[in-house]
Protein backbone atom coordinates (compact mmCIF):
# COMPACT_ATOMS: atom_id res chain seq x y z
CA UNK A 1 0.00 0.00 0.00
CA UNK A 2 1.18 3.42 -0.48
CA UNK A 3 0.27 6.55 0.16
CA UNK A 4 0.26 9.76 -1.94
CA UNK A 5 -0.26 13.43 -1.06
CA UNK A 6 -1.22 16.01 -3.46
CA UNK A 7 0.20 19.18 -1.91
CA UNK A 8 0.34 23.04 -2.88
CA UNK A 9 1.75 25.39 -0.92
CA UNK A 10 -0.82 27.75 -1.56
CA UNK A 11 -4.44 27.60 -2.34
CA UNK A 12 -5.88 27.74 -5.60
CA UNK A 13 -2.79 25.45 -7.99
CA UNK A 14 -5.60 22.97 -8.78
CA UNK A 15 -4.49 20.88 -6.15
CA UNK A 16 -8.07 19.25 -5.63
CA UNK A 17 -8.57 19.04 -9.46
CA UNK A 18 -5.74 17.09 -9.69
CA UNK A 19 -7.03 14.50 -6.60
CA UNK A 20 -9.96 14.71 -8.86
CA UNK A 21 -8.08 12.92 -11.50
CA UNK A 22 -6.91 10.41 -9.15
CA UNK A 23 -9.56 9.40 -7.95
CA UNK A 24 -11.19 8.77 -11.48
CA UNK A 25 -7.87 7.35 -13.05
CA UNK A 26 -6.36 4.74 -9.71
CA UNK A 27 -8.35 1.65 -8.92
CA UNK A 28 -8.50 -0.03 -5.50
CA UNK A 29 -7.86 3.38 -3.58
CA UNK A 30 -8.71 5.16 0.05
CA UNK A 31 -9.42 8.79 -0.68
CA UNK A 32 -8.85 12.01 2.32
CA UNK A 33 -9.29 15.36 2.12
CA UNK A 34 -7.19 16.48 4.69
CA UNK A 35 -7.96 19.77 4.09
CA UNK A 36 -10.05 20.07 6.91
CA UNK A 37 -10.65 24.09 7.47
CA UNK A 38 -11.96 24.16 4.38
CA UNK A 39 -12.28 20.88 2.61
CA UNK A 40 -13.67 20.91 -0.95
CA UNK A 41 -13.39 17.49 -2.31
CA UNK A 42 -16.55 16.43 -1.52
CA UNK A 43 -17.64 19.00 -4.11
CA UNK A 44 -16.22 16.96 -6.44
CA UNK A 45 -16.91 12.91 -5.63
CA UNK A 46 -20.34 13.51 -4.22
CA UNK A 47 -19.91 11.51 -1.41
CA UNK A 48 -22.72 9.60 0.60
CA UNK A 49 -21.82 9.89 4.61
CA UNK A 50 -22.46 6.35 5.90
CA UNK A 51 -20.83 7.28 9.43
CA UNK A 52 -20.53 10.40 11.41
CA UNK A 53 -18.44 10.81 14.85
CA UNK A 54 -17.85 14.17 16.61
CA UNK A 55 -14.36 14.73 17.04
CA UNK A 56 -12.96 16.52 20.15
CA UNK A 57 -10.26 18.61 19.85
CA UNK A 58 -9.38 19.53 23.41
CA UNK A 59 -10.86 20.53 26.74
CA UNK A 60 -13.01 23.33 27.75
CA UNK A 61 -13.46 24.98 31.38
CA UNK A 62 -17.08 24.94 33.27
CA UNK A 63 -17.28 26.91 36.33
CA UNK A 64 -19.75 25.16 39.20
CA UNK A 65 -21.66 28.22 40.17
CA UNK A 66 -22.75 25.94 43.65
CA UNK A 67 -19.17 25.68 44.35
CA UNK A 68 -17.75 28.66 42.77
CA UNK A 69 -16.60 31.39 46.14
CA UNK A 70 -16.12 34.00 43.60
CA UNK A 71 -12.47 34.35 45.61
CA UNK A 72 -10.97 35.47 41.68
CA UNK A 73 -7.86 32.97 41.64
CA UNK A 74 -9.45 31.76 37.92
CA UNK A 75 -9.45 35.28 36.51
CA UNK A 76 -5.75 36.47 37.82
CA UNK A 77 -4.22 33.57 35.95
CA UNK A 78 -6.86 33.04 33.14
CA UNK A 79 -4.35 34.86 30.20
CA UNK A 80 -7.39 34.70 27.65
CA UNK A 81 -9.91 36.80 29.71
CA UNK A 82 -12.65 34.07 29.08
CA UNK A 83 -14.05 34.52 32.74
CA UNK A 84 -16.41 37.41 32.84
CA UNK A 85 -17.13 39.41 36.04
CA UNK A 86 -20.18 36.98 36.66
CA UNK A 87 -17.32 34.11 37.24
CA UNK A 88 -18.84 32.43 33.48
CA UNK A 89 -16.77 30.96 31.50
CA UNK A 90 -16.87 32.44 27.62
CA UNK A 91 -16.47 29.38 25.61
CA UNK A 92 -15.19 31.24 22.35
CA UNK A 93 -12.14 32.72 24.44
CA UNK A 94 -11.41 29.45 26.34
CA UNK A 95 -8.34 27.96 25.03
CA UNK A 96 -8.30 24.91 27.33
CA UNK A 97 -5.42 25.75 29.08
CA UNK A 98 -6.54 24.08 32.11
CA UNK A 99 -4.25 26.84 34.41
CA UNK A 100 -7.90 27.82 35.87
CA UNK A 101 -8.76 24.21 37.42
CA UNK A 102 -5.42 24.05 38.98
CA UNK A 103 -5.47 27.42 41.07
CA UNK A 104 -9.60 27.17 42.07
CA UNK A 105 -9.28 26.35 45.72
CA UNK A 106 -12.82 25.08 45.90
CA UNK A 107 -12.04 22.62 42.84
CA UNK A 108 -15.37 24.39 41.18
CA UNK A 109 -13.83 24.23 37.71
CA UNK A 110 -14.78 21.47 35.86
CA UNK A 111 -13.10 20.58 32.40
CA UNK A 112 -15.34 19.35 29.69
CA UNK A 113 -14.66 17.81 26.34
CA UNK A 114 -14.66 20.58 23.51
CA UNK A 115 -16.06 19.21 20.04
CA UNK A 116 -14.58 20.51 17.80
CA UNK A 117 -15.75 19.47 14.31
CA UNK A 118 -17.10 15.99 12.65
CA UNK A 119 -15.45 13.84 10.78
CA UNK A 120 -17.14 11.29 8.26
CA UNK A 121 -16.57 7.97 6.41
CA UNK A 122 -18.25 8.24 3.01
CA UNK A 123 -19.36 6.18 0.01
CA UNK A 124 -18.18 7.73 -3.32
CA UNK A 125 -18.33 5.83 -6.73
CA UNK A 126 -14.59 6.50 -6.62
CA UNK A 127 -13.92 4.75 -4.11
CA UNK A 128 -14.76 5.08 -0.01
CA UNK A 129 -13.81 8.97 1.11
CA UNK A 130 -12.88 10.37 4.63
CA UNK A 131 -13.23 13.57 5.17
CA UNK A 132 -13.88 15.98 8.00
CA UNK A 133 -15.24 19.65 8.84
CA UNK A 134 -13.59 21.71 11.62
CA UNK A 135 -15.91 23.62 13.38
CA UNK A 136 -15.79 27.61 12.99
CA UNK A 137 -12.95 29.28 15.02
CA UNK A 138 -11.52 26.06 16.10
CA UNK A 139 -8.41 24.76 16.03
CA UNK A 140 -6.35 21.28 16.66
CA UNK A 141 -6.78 21.00 12.83
CA UNK A 142 -3.43 18.72 13.01
CA UNK A 143 -4.61 16.26 15.27
CA UNK A 144 -7.65 15.99 12.98
CA UNK A 145 -5.90 15.26 10.06
CA UNK A 146 -4.02 12.85 12.17
CA UNK A 147 -7.08 11.47 13.03
CA UNK A 148 -8.28 10.70 9.56
CA UNK A 149 -5.10 9.26 8.56
CA UNK A 150 -5.59 6.69 11.40
CA UNK A 151 -9.25 5.38 9.96
CA UNK A 152 -7.46 5.74 6.17
CA UNK A 153 -4.63 3.49 6.87
CA UNK A 154 -6.98 1.36 8.98
CA UNK A 155 -9.20 0.80 6.23
CA UNK A 156 -6.87 0.39 3.83
CA UNK A 157 -6.07 -2.30 5.78
CA UNK A 158 -9.03 -4.16 5.85
CA UNK A 159 -9.89 -3.25 2.56
CA UNK A 160 -6.72 -4.42 0.84
CA UNK A 161 -6.17 -1.06 -0.87
CA UNK A 162 -3.35 -0.61 -3.26
CA UNK A 163 -3.03 3.28 -3.07
CA UNK A 164 -4.34 5.84 -0.19
CA UNK A 165 -4.46 9.29 -2.14
CA UNK A 166 -4.70 12.38 0.41
CA UNK A 167 -5.77 15.38 -0.81
CA UNK A 168 -3.44 18.05 1.35
CA UNK A 169 -3.75 21.73 2.73
CA UNK A 170 -2.58 24.41 1.38
CA UNK A 171 0.51 25.75 3.12
CA UNK A 172 3.52 24.50 5.14
CA UNK A 173 1.96 24.67 9.20
CA UNK A 174 0.88 22.10 11.53
CA UNK A 175 -2.25 20.65 9.28
CA UNK A 176 0.43 19.77 6.58
CA UNK A 177 3.22 18.41 8.39
CA UNK A 178 0.74 15.85 9.77
CA UNK A 179 -0.62 15.61 6.44
CA UNK A 180 2.86 14.49 4.89
CA UNK A 181 4.33 12.65 7.85
CA UNK A 182 5.07 9.17 6.96
CA UNK A 183 3.74 9.58 3.38
CA UNK A 184 5.45 7.46 0.01
CA UNK A 185 5.50 10.32 -2.25
CA UNK A 186 4.61 14.08 -2.07
CA UNK A 187 3.02 15.14 -5.40
CA UNK A 188 3.62 19.32 -5.37
CA UNK A 189 0.76 20.90 -7.84
CA UNK A 190 1.94 24.52 -8.10
CA UNK A 191 1.34 27.31 -10.64
CA UNK A 192 3.79 30.06 -12.65
CA UNK A 193 3.19 32.64 -9.98
CA UNK A 194 5.53 34.37 -8.01
CA UNK A 195 3.31 33.59 -4.77
CA UNK A 196 3.17 29.85 -6.42
CA UNK A 197 6.86 29.13 -6.80
CA UNK A 198 8.07 30.89 -3.49
CA UNK A 199 4.91 28.30 -1.53
CA UNK A 200 6.84 25.47 -3.76
CA UNK A 201 10.28 26.22 -2.98
CA UNK A 202 8.21 26.26 1.21
CA UNK A 203 7.25 22.28 0.11
CA UNK A 204 10.10 20.84 -1.26
CA UNK A 205 12.18 22.01 2.24
CA UNK A 206 9.74 20.61 4.26
CA UNK A 207 9.59 17.34 2.02
CA UNK A 208 13.43 17.07 2.29
CA UNK A 209 13.11 17.33 6.02
CA UNK A 210 11.07 14.64 6.36
CA UNK A 211 13.00 12.73 3.91
CA UNK A 212 10.00 12.16 1.33
CA UNK A 213 10.49 12.05 -2.23
CA UNK A 214 8.63 14.79 -4.12
CA UNK A 215 7.33 14.77 -8.06
CA UNK A 216 5.90 18.37 -9.24
CA UNK A 217 3.26 19.27 -11.23
CA UNK A 218 2.86 22.94 -13.25
CA UNK A 219 -0.68 23.75 -13.78
CA UNK A 220 -1.63 26.39 -16.00
CA UNK A 221 1.87 26.61 -17.19
CA UNK A 222 1.46 28.27 -20.62
CA UNK A 223 -0.13 31.66 -18.79
CA UNK A 224 3.00 32.52 -17.65
CA UNK A 225 6.09 30.42 -20.01
CA UNK A 226 8.80 32.40 -18.36
CA UNK A 227 7.66 31.57 -14.95
CA UNK A 228 7.64 28.03 -15.43
CA UNK A 229 11.12 27.86 -16.92
CA UNK A 230 11.91 29.74 -13.44
CA UNK A 231 10.52 26.69 -11.94
CA UNK A 232 11.56 23.96 -13.94
CA UNK A 233 15.05 25.26 -13.10
CA UNK A 234 14.81 25.75 -9.10
CA UNK A 235 13.07 22.28 -9.13
CA UNK A 236 15.76 20.16 -11.02
CA UNK A 237 18.36 22.48 -8.85
CA UNK A 238 17.07 20.98 -6.02
CA UNK A 239 17.22 17.46 -7.92
CA UNK A 240 13.88 16.98 -8.25
CA UNK A 241 11.62 15.98 -10.94
CA UNK A 242 9.18 18.32 -13.04
CA UNK A 243 7.11 14.87 -13.95
CA UNK A 244 4.39 17.03 -15.94
CA UNK A 245 3.07 20.43 -17.24
CA UNK A 246 -0.96 21.17 -17.36
CA UNK A 247 -2.03 23.78 -20.11
CA UNK A 248 -4.95 25.95 -19.03
CA UNK A 249 -7.75 25.09 -20.23
CA UNK A 250 -11.70 26.13 -19.87
CA UNK A 251 -12.12 22.72 -20.20
CA UNK A 252 -11.08 21.87 -16.41
CA UNK A 253 -12.84 24.97 -15.37
CA UNK A 254 -16.44 23.98 -16.84
CA UNK A 255 -15.30 20.70 -15.13
CA UNK A 256 -15.20 21.91 -11.45
CA UNK A 257 -18.55 24.25 -12.40
CA UNK A 258 -20.11 20.92 -13.33
CA UNK A 259 -19.01 19.57 -9.70
CA UNK A 260 -17.06 16.44 -11.23
CA UNK A 261 -13.68 15.26 -12.10
CA UNK A 262 -11.94 16.33 -15.07
CA UNK A 263 -11.30 13.21 -16.71
CA UNK A 264 -14.80 12.04 -15.91
CA UNK A 265 -16.59 15.13 -17.27
CA UNK A 266 -14.57 14.92 -20.95
CA UNK A 267 -12.52 12.99 -23.31
CA UNK A 268 -10.20 14.48 -25.14
CA UNK A 269 -6.13 15.28 -25.90
CA UNK A 270 -5.88 16.50 -22.62
CA UNK A 271 -7.75 13.75 -20.42
CA UNK A 272 -4.67 11.31 -22.53
CA UNK A 273 -2.40 13.52 -21.19
CA UNK A 274 -3.73 13.51 -17.80
CA UNK A 275 -3.65 9.49 -17.50
CA UNK A 276 0.06 9.45 -18.82
CA UNK A 277 1.00 11.60 -16.29
CA UNK A 278 -0.79 10.15 -13.38
CA UNK A 279 0.83 6.50 -14.83
CA UNK A 280 4.41 8.39 -14.92
CA UNK A 281 3.54 9.58 -11.30
CA UNK A 282 2.25 5.77 -9.83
Amino acid sequence: MKEILIISGKGGTGKTFFTGCLATSLNNKILVDCDVDAANLHLLLHPEIKQTYDFIGGKIASIDETRCIQCGACKEVCKFNAINDRFQVEDFSCEGCTICSYVCPEKAIILKDRISGKYFLSETKYGILIHARLGIAQENSGKLVTKLREIAKETAQSEGADYIVIDGPPGVGCPVMASMTGVDLVVAVTEPTVSGMHDLSRVIELSKHFNIPVKVVINKYDLNTEMSSDIVKMVESSGIEVCGKIPFSEDILASVKAGKPFLEFTKNSLTIEIEELIDKIT
